[in-house]
């Protein structure tokens, strides 16, 4: 009763604010890379983390017709992977749905020393039809209405799953990217603060909200006073940098955040490099992933950042399906066929 009590609370809580509108020399990346002040906290006590979304080839998420999800045998095999090549303790999880779940119980069931920070996924509640590329025309009144009682239910079943995996979900993220102007699934700034006001009343665990880095630095000083920690996207390939800016690059746009927001923890909680992308070219390759791995941990360790690397494995579902060679589908450190990545060869297994 007290819980169905909490989950009707926020979702009015809710309603009334929707309502409101090849390594290089460790030591000298290290002595190079200590250029943040102050120092960061850590979140889950590590520096190195890790998404994961655990879809294989046949496999998706659900895109309208119903999603084609991992087995509890194939998600456990990926989670041991992360913990054997990787020592992976820490991963983000995007959403609250089935699959995340399956997740979750793989964790606890097998009790994996693994943490999660868990995603709220956040569907489209106004139309950025004018500033998203790839919308053609606007979103209807009515799929914004639906949306609107759909994220409700997604903040509720994260609030749920908070407090069942109290012990495994150490935070939950509300939206990923949906705040910049640029993509599909747009949340007013008011709405978002009254979300993640909500959340933090029925949990535990601190709330955070993920987003582009230079939003965060422009736009973010309102939303910042109500989470407990800032999340940023930062992705220097994207923005047409080499291999060689990568890290400078890098270094400059968490500097940009902090100097906006100088009482915020920062949290990386997503930076990564493509290894096969026709978008970029030369740029992309398993050589240049396992540099900016590297080189970004090694500034992470040094700075005390908590940095989620994107992503585990590879997703061939994402992107184009008629470009097997774009970007979005070769982000992570295994292969599609979790075959490791030069980066995943490159290391010491940790545990």
């Amino acid at each position: 009763m007290k819980k169905q009590l909490a989950l009707f609370t926020v979702t009015m809580m809710v309603l009334m604010g929707c309502s409101q509108n090849t390594k290089q020399d460790a030591t000298s990346t290290k002595e190079m890379s200590k250029d943040i002040q102050p120092t960061q906290h850590l979140f889950a006590n590590t520096h190195e983390a890790v998404c994961y979304s655990g879809f294989r080839t046949g496999q998706h998420p659900d895109r309208g017709e119903g999603a084609v999800n991992p087995s509890a045998e194939e998600t456990l095999e990926d989670l041991n992977l992360l913990k054997e090549h990787l020592g992976t303790s820490l991963i983000r999880l995007y959403d609250c749905g089935e699959n995340s779940q399956l997740v979750l119980q793989t964790i606890k069931d097998n009790n994996l020393n693994i943490k999660v920070l868990l995603g709220v996924w956040l569907k489209a509640e106004l139309s950025a039809h004018e500033t998203c590329s790839w919308l053609a025309e606007p979103i209807p009144d009515s799929i914004l209405k639906y949306n609107k009682a759909v994220n409700l239910m997604e903040i509720s079943k994260g609030i749920e799953l908070a407090n069942q995996y109290q012990d495994i979900i150490v935070g939950i993220s509300v939206g990923n990217e949906a705040l910049v102007e640029w993509n599909d699934h747009k949340v007013d700034t008011d709405t978002i603060i009254s979300y993640v006001q909500g959340v933090q009343a029925n949990i535990v665990q601190p709330v955070t909200v993920a987003d582009n880095y230079l939003w965060w630095a422009e736009n973010g000083s309102k939303l910042a006073e109500v989470v407990d920690f800032v999340s940023v996207h930062i992705y220097p390939v994207w923005e047409g940098k080499n291999i060689e800016e990568a890290m400078s690059y890098t270094r400059q746009n968490f500097q940009q955040v902090q100097d906006s927001l100088p009482n915020s923890n920062i949290v990386i909680t997503e930076a990564g490099w493509t290894s096969i992308a026709s978008e970029f070219g030369d740029r992309a390759s398993e050589e240049n992933q396992k540099r900016y791995y590297q080189e970004i941990m090694d500034w992470s360790e040094a700075n005390n950042i908590t940095t989620f690397f994107f992503e585990a494995f590879d997703e061939d579902w994402k992107g184009n399906p008629d470009n097997m060679m774009g970007a979005e589908k070769h982000w992570g450190l295994f292969n599609v066929d979790r075959t490791p990545k030069q980066v995943v060869n490159a290391m010491s297994i940790v545990e």
